[in-house]
Parts: C-alpha cells; sequence; structure tokens
C-alpha cells in the first residue's frame, strides 16, 4: 500500500487525500471491526467514528508509514467502546408483519437473517487469532500482503492463519460466509461522506467534501463537535461548486472547530426550518442590499409577480406554498430570468416534503429533472430549505420579516388552473405602493380572480 504521501497531504488539512485514504483502508477496518463487534450495522458505526477520530489525530501521527497500524488501533479502541455501551434488544418476529410493504416478504427476511447469522456464528467460533485475517479476507478478498500490511504481521503468519481457518471452516460454509459478508460489507460510496468543516458563522455552515460527490440538496449532514462530544445536524442548502457546501444547523451551534469532521448522512432532511432561525440566517446568506436597490425594482417579466409582489434589486425573495404547487418551477424560471442581469438577488424557496411518494424520490432528482440551479448563476443565488406541507396563515406569512419579497404559491390557484400559482392576496414585497411591508390592497382583489394563465 503505498499511502505515506497521502498520509503527509491529508496531515495537512487536505480532504480528497483523506477520502482517498478511506477509500483504501475502509475494508480492513470494516473486517477488523465486525471481527470484534460481531455486527454488520455496529461495525459500520464503528469504522465510521474510527474515521472521524483518525481525521482529528492525524496531524499527530509522526511516522505515516505506521498509518495502518494506527488505524487499526483506533478501530479496536472504538469497537471495545461498542461493546462496552452496547445493549442488546430482543425483537419478535411478529414485528415483521409492520414493516412497509414494500419490503421483501417476511419469510424471505426472515431467511436472509439466518443466513446473515449463521456466517457471523462460523467466523465467530474461529479462535481469535484467526478471526481477524478470515474477515478481512472474506469482506473484498483482499491480498495476503495488505493484510498484513494492516494487522502489522509477516505474510506467512497471515497464510497459516488463513490456511487454519479454511481448514475449521467447512466448505458448504465457506461459500455461504464469502456470500454474506459480500453483500452486507461497506457501501461503495463511504469514503465519499467524509468532509471538512470550513466556516461556520452562527447557524451557517460550510464544508468541503470530495468534489465528485459532494452531498445533495436538501440532505442532512453531521458535524462532529469533538470538544463538546456531540454530533451538530445541519440542512444543506447550496452546493456552490468544487466540493463546497453551505447549510443551517437545525440544532443549536456555537464555536465549531475549523476543520472539523463532517459526515454525509446520505438521508433526505425532513426536518423543516424553524421561521426564526431563517429570520437570522436571511441577512447572513443574501447581504445587505445596497442603497440603490432599495427602490430598484427588478423586473422579472411575470406580469403577476411584477405588479403584485415585485423583486428589489439586492433583495431577498421567499417563494413559499404547500407540496406541489410549482415551487422549484417558479424558482428557476427566475433564476433563468435573472441570472445575466446587473442587479443581485437572493431566492429562498421553502420547499415542503411530498407525501406520497416512492421510497427511492429524492428532491436532489427532481431539481436534476428540472435543470435547476444549486448554487450561483450570474447574479442570482439560490438557498433550497425544508419547509412544511401545511396551510400558510397569516401568522406564518408575517414570520417572513426579514425577507424583501414573499411570493405565496396556492392549491387554490392550482385548481384554478392559473400559472403560476402566485396568490396575490397574500404575496407582498417592500415596494409595494406604499412602500412598506404589508399585504397587497384588497381592491386589487379583481387581479388575483383574473391572475395570469401564462408563466409570462
Amino acid at each position: 500500500m503505498d499511502h505515506e504521501h497521502l498520509v503527509r497531504r491529508a496531515s495537512g488539512g487536505d480532504v480528497e487525500a483523506f477520502v482517498d485514504l478511506t477509500r483504501r483502508f475502509q475494508h480492513f477496518a470494516f473486517g477488523s471491526a465486525l471481527a470484534l463487534v460481531r455486527d454488520f450495522q455496529h461495525a459500520e458505526d464503528v469504522v465510521q467514528e474510527a474515521f472521524v477520530a483518525a481525521w482529528s489525530a492525524l496531524p499527530g501521527l509522526a511516522d505515516p508509514a505506521a498509518f495502518p497500524g494506527w488505524l487499526r488501533g483506533i478501530v479496536r479502541h472504538q469497537a471495545f467502546r461498542m461493546l462496552r455501551r452496547r445493549q442488546l434488544r430482543t425483537v419478535p418476529l411478529a414485528e415483521a408483519e409492520e414493516l412497509p410493504s414494500d419490503e421483501p416478504p417476511a419469510d424471505h427476511r426472515l431467511a436472509q437473517r439466518q443466513h446473515a447469522t449463521a456466517a457471523l456464528a462460523a467466523i465467530t467460533e474461529l479462535p481469535d487469532k484467526l478471526r481477524e485475517p478470515a474477515t478481512l479476507f472474506f469482506v473484498y478478498e483482499c491480498s495476503h500482503q495488505d493484510i498484513a500490511t494492516f494487522l502489522g504481521l509477516p505474510v506467512a503468519t497471515v497464510n497459516n492463519r488463513l490456511h487454519a481457518a479454511r481448514s475449521k471452516l467447512k466448505e458448504r460454509m465457506l461459500t455461504m460466509v464469502t456470500e454474506t459478508l459480500h453483500s452486507r460489507a461497506l457501501p461503495d460510496d463511504f469514503a465519499n461522506r467524509i468532509g471538512r468543516l470550513v466556516e461556520a458563522r452562527g447557524a451557517i455552515i460550510e464544508a468541503l467534501f470530495d468534489p465528485n460527490a459532494p452531498p445533495d440538496i436538501l440532505t442532512e449532514i453531521v458535524v462532529s463537535d469533538e470538544v463538546r462530544r456531540r454530533a451538530v445536524n445541519v440542512q444543506v442548502v447550496q452546493r456552490p461548486g468544487a466540493g463546497i457546501v453551505r447549510g443551517v444547523a437545525v440544532s443549536p451551534v456555537s464555536d465549531l472547530a475549523r476543520g472539523s469532521t463532517v459526515l454525509n448522512s446520505g438521508r433526505q432532511s425532513e426536518a423543516p426550518v424553524s421561521l426564526d432561525e431563517l429570520a437570522k440566517v436571511v441577512p447572513l446568506l443574501a447581504g445587505p442590499p445596497s442603497a440603490m436597490g432599495a427602490s430598484k425594482l427588478v423586473e422579472t417579466g411575470i406580469k403577476v409577480i411584477d405588479v403584485m409582489c415585485p423583486l428589489m434589486a439586492g433583495g431577498s425573495v421567499a417563494i413559499v406554498g404547500e407540496a406541489r404547487v410549482g415551487i422549484v418551477v417558479v424558482t428557476e424560471e427566475l433564476v433563468q430570468r435573472l441570472s445575466h442581469g446587473p442587479d443581485r438577488v437572493s431566492l429562498f424557496p421553502l420547499v415542503p416534503l411530498t407525501p406520497n411518494v416512492p421510497p427511492d424520490w429524492s428532491f436532489a432528482e427532481e431539481l436534476k429533472k428540472e435543470a435547476g440551479s444549486e448554487g450561483t448563476v450570474g447574479q442570482v443565488q439560490t438557498f433550497f430549505f425544508r419547509g412544511e406541507d401545511r396551510p400558510w396563515t397569516q401568522d406564518r406569512l408575517a414570520a417572513l420579516s426579514a425577507v424583501d419579497t414573499v411570493i405565496h404559491l396556492s392549491r387554490e390557484r392550482i385548481r384554478a388552473n392559473v400559472y403560476p400559482a402566485v396568490d396575490v392576496l397574500t404575496s407582498r414585497s417592500r415596494l409595494s405602493r406604499s412602500g412598506a411591508s404589508i399585504l397587497i390592497p384588497r381592491r386589487w382583489r379583481a387581479l388575483h380572480d383574473f391572475g395570469s394563465r401564462r408563466i409570462d
């Protein structure tokens, strides 16, 4: 394993180098952890915690050549911690009836579980000195030389131990062990889940990941706060590019250390942003409006918006509504129309979690279908937040006082076949006729009924 140059680069804060190290050693770490904790899910947790700890401690590693044994020591430490705190819970087979219907049948799941249990039992019955090299070998068929390097043993010793392990595992069981460990190994993108904290401004988090695999918009990432021994959950709201992602913490956060480990959970964020928290981060993300922008209108060419809730140069725009009212469509239409203009505009669409969608649905894929922007395009920057799928009352709309314009899309307009579905009675702008942040006057109700039946 030619890893020493990667260790040196990673010690200096090079995230890509550490991702490469993780990719090279993740299977060795997983096999070692599995041999100790004897549970697939717990082994994955151990490996994740081990790489978090390794990233933090790497600058203190004096000899890069010692990385494999050093990492193995961290894995073993985390595994023993897991064993000390683990509490096993017996789950009745009847609980299988409560699982979602799109899962495999209960008898199939039971057979898989019995298969995995038998395979683990076979490995578990091996003597201590045989269990770890055997597990490493069967996870991804790692070479004897690599296993020797990771375990700090002579190759001849590894050969002898693997030969002894094969003898103890009967041929019938050997095939089952190999297939089971292959199917339950770490996911291929495990290494890409690890990033580094670049900056934290209040609740705003900026992190760097592998440029080829940054976390998706509206997924959860977790910052490891080593000082306070806690995890800070963050919702990804923007992907400016080059591996950088911006997010907003969904739990209180303070004084996170630059360089802290950030993990991509791969899960969609389901927690709606607090409107109080949104009011705090809007000025930080949008920046202060210019002196000229306070009175300058930015024309979009969308009549209902330009007349009823005009945009302000340098201003911020919240695009809100319930699910399936066209929030992403309106957002991307504004991006396309305004990105080549001279005036800066910040868009804050609040996207509800869409109900009754397939299990593999994701907002990121939906955004790609719409050719959606994920960061800054010309003069327009976009920040996607998770919203709630419930009606926007006057009180909730009033809580958006930090933004200069509110474009409220409603299902009533959809039912009336009016697109874009702008509710002109509840949408507002600081550039309204009174110059204040108030609701559209009721004498404009006729325009609400007339609407605009085309996006232009």
